[in-house]
């Protein structure tokens, strides 16, 4: 017993940032635009790339891996959302129950008519099927599984650690630094308000802070200054990369600046709005699944915005086939248009291999 629990707690033999030929993550942005190519191509770069397992169940998630094995022998990872019931049905509670979801259902069902769909009538609770996908990383390991919406339990943090699998976990502020330590992850992501896509605050229905990735870079290392961390958040420059690794994180994530790379599974709808003068903002909202995530500002977020309650997952669920539906149409005043703070300072990199962006922001980076 002493020497497996040595093991599990030997975080020297997984992978760490600093064992990274170059100390970037790619974001593992579900729903399409992190695809295995993408995946290999950061790994081959020297970085790390991330399965976004968010929305697949065991089996897609297996496929996936599958994928990024045989494309590639660098290492990589898997992002699993935990999803908690309990947490999930409290914040549907406190925004008024089903009837809040049903309210919203009929605000947007203009625009799904317009589109030619339906809404499903009372979307329900889903985990995403974490429990299967968790035992097959258990049974069939790889080299780090990162944790976004949830702190996992130490049971499950001890499985997978003692397969050889490095445990990350996605937090948003201090508070859940700690307890992500006190679980015993091996590091950290963390994620400021700059990034684009969900936040990874751990309950439903949380009001997200406005904290910069090098302010909230600085608090975490100063309550944690022995724990490996990569920093997240509006990073889309070399310039972006050293002052998160001057502030004190130990490599960067990447997602905004590799959407428009060849190997992205970026639609042609969403890489022409990244690069579309007339979408000047971009904003934390709820109206397309519940949960805060930064989008561009379009027709959508702008008038549906205030009106979306707290219900995840039933509003991703919900909404899931009128976005479809827009992406189809080339409608892109519907569909979420998941974006950083510095989005547009990504442009520089627009339809450049994603090994190169990765060796140009971590090499200028003058570290």
């Amino acid at each position: 017993m002493i020497e497996r629990l040595t093991r599990v707690r030997d975080r020297r033999d997984r992978l760490l940032p600093h064992h990274l030929l170059r100390g970037v993550v790619g974001a593992p942005m579900a729903g399409g635009p992190t695809t295995p190519e993408l995946i290999a191509a950061v790994g081959e770069a020297g970085g790390l790339g991330v399965i976004g397992s968010g929305y697949l169940d065991a089996a897609a998630t297996r496929a996936e891996i599958d994928r990024v094995r045989a494309l590639t022998d660098a290492p990589f990872g898997v992002n699993v959302f935990l999803v908690d019931r309990d947490d999930s049905g409290a914040a549907l509670a406190a925004a008024g129950g089903p009837e809040a979801v049903e309210r919203y259902s009929a605000a947007i069902a203009p625009v799904a008519e317009r589109l030619g769909i339906t809404l499903a009538g009372r979307p329900d609770f889903t985990d995403f099927d974490q429990d299967a996908t968790l035992a097959s990383l258990v049974a069939d390991p790889v080299n780090v599984v990162s944790f976004t919406f949830g702190v996992p339990g130490r049971d499950v943090v001890e499985a997978l650690q003692e397969v050889g699998t490095a445990v990350v976990v996605t937090v948003a502020g201090v508070r859940d630094a700690l307890r992500a330590a006190r679980a015993g992850a091996d590091w950290l992501s963390v994620q400021s308000a700059e990034a684009g896509g969900h936040r990874s605050t751990t309950t439903v229905g949380e009001q997200p802070d406005s904290v910069t990735t090098v302010d909230l870079v600085r608090a975490v290392r100063a309550a944690l200054p022995d724990v490996p961390f990569v920093a997240a958040g509006g990073i889309s420059t070399p310039e972006d990369v050293a002052e998160a690794l001057r502030a004190g994180a130990d490599g960067v994530q990447l997602g905004t600046v590799l959407l428009r790379t060849p190997e992205a599974g970026t639609s042609a709808l969403y890489r022409a709005a990244l690069a579309d003068p007339r979408l000047t903002e971009s904003r934390p909202t709820r109206c397309y699944t519940g949960r805060y995530a930064r989008a561009l500002v379009n027709g959508f977020v702008a008038e549906f915005d205030a009106l979306a309650p707290p219900a995840y997952p039933h509003l991703h669920v919900l909404t899931g086939p009128m976005r479809r539906a827009a992406t189809d149409s080339g409608d892109a005043e519907v569909p979420p248009l998941w974006a950083g703070s510095r989005w547009r300072a990504a442009d520089a990199y627009a339809d450049r291999p994603a090994a190169e962006v990765v060796a140009e922001l971590w090499d200028r980076a003058g570290r």
